[in-house]
């Protein structure tokens, strides 16, 4: 466990942002699923990956990492050589797994560490019983058996709970022996997710009929063409950059895809929105020092951004609204008692809703001792809101951004941050 004191300090200098999360899981998975040669380039090896590229080993997919590449030797035909994945602390790992694993018949158990071994998997359950596939878990957590063959038919799943569902069916469905199709019975949340996956499959040569995000149409027996991939800059990641920038920092941001179809990109609309100032030049974004003012923010389409834009609000001209933001409360941690506990610890007012926050702006925040509730995203919008404090900040398990970011510490610290770190040991 590592604890990282920051003394305020300007950051200055320019970065080149973390590739994709989200698009290099996808990206590893349709090069596994594919028959032939992949490479996947501009991967960073965050704890996550490592878990879907373990995953994918164990299900038969050679999987050779080199520098920030990895060469992909995939299959169509998914055999399991070690039934026991350890999907550790990755959600998209586990929801994205679990169905192409059921296309081949074989006992799996899933294994997990963290809040991961309760994270609701209630979706699949369901597929499960209506399709006589065996699985236990215990008490609905962690480790998860099942054997079993998922088949053909029609899906019907609800797109208000987490889209990773929606996904791991729409890499396996095309695998099956017969046409699908996946029927969404709520409005559906994170659609950008989605179009994600979507966008992905079709670089792999799979094909998705999408009407409207109601229903997709997936045919059967399609093949994965294996392809090569550079993964683009992640829009999660530069959200922190870009909030600090705001709060005063001097940071160039490079290696963005200005057309992405990410829908954290949204944080560019939403730092407008509050009146924030841009700069983009070609793949480069700058936030200029700005007054920020208080908005109404919709988090149902990019919930990773509420916690460094819940920073933005503490630190915003009158009053911010987070709204739409239930989901947020099963993901690493329940995201929205985490960031408003730890930020009123600062001096942050902030009122805490079922499904948002409200947050009153004020000019800067006072120092103390923060936690990271083991979540990357709340520990970086911690370092984020040092920038405005007036006394040193001290956050503890602060190695927690490992899950995402490895390097977040290091280029803190090569942006002048006044950072020092110490470990307590395991």
């Amino acid at each position: 466990m590592k604890h990282v004191i920051i003394n305020p300090n300007k950051l200055k200098g320019e970065l080149t942002i973390p590739p994709s999360k989200s698009m290099s899981h996808r990206a590893v998975i349709c090069a596994g699923l594919s028959e032939g040669v992949s490479n996947i380039s501009n991967v960073m090896f965050s704890q996550d990956i490592d878990a879907t590229c373990d995953a994918m080993r164990s299900l038969g997919v050679n999987v050779e990492r080199n520098d920030d590449t990895l060469k992909i030797q995939g299959t169509s035909k998914i055999k399991v050589v070690n039934p026991t994945i350890n999907c550790f602390e990755s959600g998209s790992t586990i929801r994205f797994l679990i169905p192409i694993a059921a296309t081949s018949g074989e006992q799996v158990i899933f294994e997990g560490k963290g809040k991961l071994v309760e994270r609701p998997l209630k979706s699949y359950y369901d597929i499960f019983d209506l399709q006589k596939i065996d699985y236990k878990n215990v008490d609905g957590k962690l480790p998860l058996t099942i054997n079993g063959k998922l088949k053909p038919g029609n899906f019907e799943i609800r797109g208000d709970v987490s889209s990773q569902f929606i996904s791991g069916l729409l890499f396996a469905l095309p695998l099956l022996d017969g046409d699908s199709k996946i029927i969404i019975t709520t409005e559906l949340e994170s659609k950008p997710y989605v179009d994600l996956t979507l966008q992905m499959l079709n670089d792999f040569k799979v094909e998705v009929e999408n009407h409207d995000y109601k229903e997709f149409a997936i045919k059967g027996n399609q093949k994965y063409i294996a392809s090569d991939y550079k993964v683009e800059g992640d829009f999660s990641q530069v959200a922190f950059w870009l909030v600090a920038g705001l709060l005063g920092a001097d940071i160039v941001c490079g290696g963005l895809k200005l057309d992405s179809l990410q829908g954290d990109k949204a944080i560019l609309s939403i730092i407008e929105d509050m009146k924030g100032k841009l700069v983009i030049d070609g793949d480069k974004v700058q936030a200029l020092p700005s007054k920020t003012k208080g908005a109404v923010i919709d988090a149902s389409q990019c919930p990773d951004l509420v916690p460094v834009l819940t920073v933005l609000a503490a630190l915003s001209e009158g009053t911010t609204e987070i709204i739409n933001a239930a989901r947020l409360r099963i993901k690493e941690s329940d995201r929205l008692t985490a960031i408003s506990t730890e930020l009123k610890k600062l001096g942050a007012d902030i009122e805490e809703k079922e499904d948002g926050l409200i947050i009153r702006g004020r000019d800067s925040l006072n120092g103390g001792e923060v936690h990271s509730w083991n979540d990357h995203r709340i520990a970086m919008a911690m370092a984020v809101a040092s920038l405005k404090c007036n006394e040193p900040i001290i956050i503890k398990d602060a190695d927690c951004v490992k899950k995402s970011y490895p390097h977040f510490w290091s280029d803190f610290k090569k942006l002048g941050g006044n950072i020092n770190e110490w470990s307590l040991g395991k």
